[in-house]
């Protein structure tokens, strides 16, 4: 599948999705909170998105390749789990944190972006890892220009992490999204600076890097979704999508409530 590049009419309808995605993370800030599940934020999060947005969102019965359909609206993993939790009746506690990811589809574009939250007050290592991770993310899109290497993102995520003492998970990366919630290019968080698909204007795509605090290996829990650290260390994952446009980047998943963008 060739890499799909947006006209200026369909960058407009990604802007809109991309921060209808983000209004959304702005919305359930105030919900996550000691003794609340991880079921009722989806379930905040749905009503909001189908009655309040009127998009759709583009998790609930998603079902790639080899994978069941996804059963909810949002992702919820939690401390160790690095990806595509699967809400329910957890009860988030003091000193957890949190990353909840939301996709929707606007006039039949995807906007996909995630955040991190701490559910009280987080431990020292817990603030730490998810800085730092908030940093990778920036320092992938900040090479983000017409004439830059996917591998140049990679190679400024990993550079950055383990400089920290963390690591990268590798089995996920970032990709492509219009019309698709899955396009060309695949965007890895590691790699060698120079190599890699050179960016045009009109790409879109996403940077999501996954940092785990002890080792990068990874497992799948017996839900077929959710994905933890082997080692049971903590993880993290911030996400933005972004068009590479004539000048170097935007940001398509901007909100009021976005936070700045790292120094």
């Amino acid at each position: 599948m060739a890499v799909v590049l947006k006209t200026a009419e369909e960058l407009e309808r990604m802007r809109i999705a991309g921060r209808l995605a983000a209004e959304v993370l702005d919305f359930i800030t105030a919900y996550v909170k000691p003794g609340v599940t991880t079921g009722k934020l989806n379930d905040l999060c749905h009503d909001y998105m189908v009655n309040q947005q009127g998009t759709v969102p583009a998790p609930l019965n998603y079902a790639p390749p080899g994978y069941k359909p996804y059963p909810k609206s949002i992702c919820t993993s939690v401390n160790h789990q690095v990806c595509h939790g699967v809400p329910g009746d957890r009860v988030l506690k003091p000193g957890d944190i949190l990353n909840i990811d939301i996709t929707v589809i606007k006039d039949g574009f995807h906007g996909d972006s995630s955040r991190m939250y701490y559910v009280g007050e987080p431990s020292i290592q817990a603030r730490r890892l998810v800085d730092v991770t908030y940093e990778c993310m920036w320092r992938g899109i900040r090479v983000v220009r017409p004439g830059a290497r996917l591998g140049d993102i990679g190679a400024a995520i990993q550079a950055h992490a383990e400089a920290h003492g963390f690591s990268v998970v590798r089995e996920f990366c970032g990709h492509g999204i219009g019309r698709r919630f899955h396009e060309e290019p695949q965007v890895l968080h590691y790699g060698k600076a120079g190599t890699g698909l050179a960016l045009q204007p009109g790409m879109t795509f996403t940077v999501e890097p996954m940092i785990n605090a002890g080792k990068p290996a990874i497992r799948e829990l017996a839900d077929g979704w959710t994905i933890v650290t082997k080692d049971h260390s903590l993880s993290a994952q911030w996400e933005h999508t972004v068009a590479v446009s004539e000048g170097g980047y935007e940001v398509l998943t901007h909100s009021r409530g976005t936070p700045p963008p790292a120094s």
